[in-house]
């Protein structure tokens, strides 16, 4: 891993398609871009800022995002959230998230990844399997 930069930003724009509202993802029943939805397109442009930082074999994963849904999305519409590197500490990197549509600011949340070995962690995670009781 790369020395990551304090302040890196990064950008994530969709389009809410059917796939991604509340009555679709099994999180409500309301035609509304769905909270689920919005956490992955604030870790998406988390993990945006980290492209350039991570060496051959490394990804991060999310271990952390405390998420404000502040206003509903109909179908159609553009959203889209920037976030922004506020601290590094080791392989653990802290990031605020900012998400909006085309009216105005719809959430926020604090978010934290970890870097790490892609074939190590997929290993270690896939011995769940023969450990499972």
């Amino acid at each position: 891993m790369k020395n990551i930069a304090v302040m890196t930003t990064s950008q994530t724009e969709w389009v809410v398609l059917e796939g991604m509202l509340a009555c679709s993802v099994g999180s409500g029943s309301a035609r509304v871009f769905s909270t689920p939805m919005l956490c992955a397109l604030m870790e998406n442009a988390a993990m945006g800022c980290l492209c350039e930082y991570l060496e051959e074999g490394e990804t991060t994963v999310g271990t952390y995002i405390a998420i404000e849904h502040m206003s509903a999305t109909p179908v159609g519409m553009k959203v889209r959230a920037q976030a922004t590197v506020t601290e590094v500490n080791g392989r653990e990197i802290s990031f605020e998230v900012t998400a909006y549509d085309e009216c105005g600011q719809i959430g926020k949340a604090s978010h934290k990844r970890f870097v790490v070995f892609s074939e190590k962690f997929q290993a270690k995670t896939d011995s769940k399997l023969e450990n499972k009781g």
